[in-house]
């Protein structure tokens, strides 16, 4: 891994293009120096303003909204995936619209990353760039499994610690009782996932990087941008989700890959979104 100090990109970078053998992530981009730092993050600010920097701004204003309430925030609820309508039928249109418009900016992500090889021929394809090819598919597999565990059994202890301290809102995870609710969960979790994953640690790690920023400081913004915008659970989301962003941008950089991410983000949300919805009428404290 590159050293925290030195930066994830040359400022000047060599004129063929080319990525330091074995270390595929840093591309090279052909163009001058200040003409690429302003391209790029505009490009960063645009990519995040249709997705999850806006989800980080109106989950600010949801946290003001909830710290400024009569009731105390460990005595609010937060509901999600709550029924888009009362019809069945349209409420289950609408659930697959809002997935579809979850993974978009994911889709443009990685579309943007891809144009890098316009400007350098040189540079990987996306999915090589990403880890999100099949050539390591048993290595991905298994990390994820293995990540699902690490972050998923000290986040819980977390959550509910937080929320004896009177830091976090009860969050009610599943409101969705259709026949279809079941599959759509999943869906919306693997959603999560790779709009989370692809967004926030892969595309954001790499422009960053290209824009000139240092690891230490692109892994900070990455993870406090993930804690940002869980922050309408409280502050236990934001100091949760925070320790996770660390901790899969550090595996990222280490290995290159999404997949383990995006798998283990998908089946953390699928056992606490299914998990919530078959204990929530036998369990008190949920």
């Amino acid at each position: 891994m590159t050293e925290p100090a030195s930066p994830v990109v040359s400022a000047d970078p060599p004129a063929s293009g080319s990525a330091p053998p074995g270390r595929p992530w840093l591309v090279r981009l052909q163009v001058r120096g200040d003409d690429r730092a302003a391209i790029l993050t505009r490009e960063i600010l645009l990519v995040l303003g249709v997705s999850l920097g806006m989800s980080a701004i109106y989950s600010v204003v949801s946290l003001i909204a909830k710290l400024t309430a009569e009731q105390p925030l460990n005595q609010q609820t937060t509901a999600m995936n709550t029924p888009a309508s009362s019809r069945p039928l349209l409420a289950l249109v609408l659930e697959l619209l809002g997935i579809v418009s979850t993974v978009l900016p994911a889709l443009l992500a990685v579309h943007l990353l891809s144009r890098d090889r316009d400007w350098s021929p040189a540079a990987p394809r996306v999915g090589r760039l990403l880890g999100l090819d099949r050539q390591r598919w048993r290595f991905d597999l298994t990390s994820g499994v293995v990540l699902t565990l690490a972050i998923g059994v000290p986040g819980l202890a977390l959550y509910f610690a937080a929320r004896g301290l009177g830091l976090n809102t009860t969050v009610a995870a599943a409101n969705l009782t259709e026949w279809w609710a079941a599959p759509v969960l999943v869906l919306i979790a693997a959603a999560n996932g790779i709009i989370e994953e692809v967004v926030v640690v892969g595309y954001l790690m790499i422009r960053l990087g290209q824009s000139g920023w240092g690891v230490a400081a692109a892994i900070t913004f990455s993870a406090l941008l993930r804690g940002t915008y869980h922050l309408y659970q409280g502050f236990g989301g934001f100091v949760g989700n925070a320790i996770m962003g660390v901790v899969f941008a550090l595996f990222f950089l280490r290995t290159r890959r999404l997949w383990p991410l995006i798998l283990a983000h998908t089946l953390l949300d699928v056992v606490a979104f299914l998990g919530y919805t078959v204990l929530r009428d036998h369990v008190s404290w949920l």
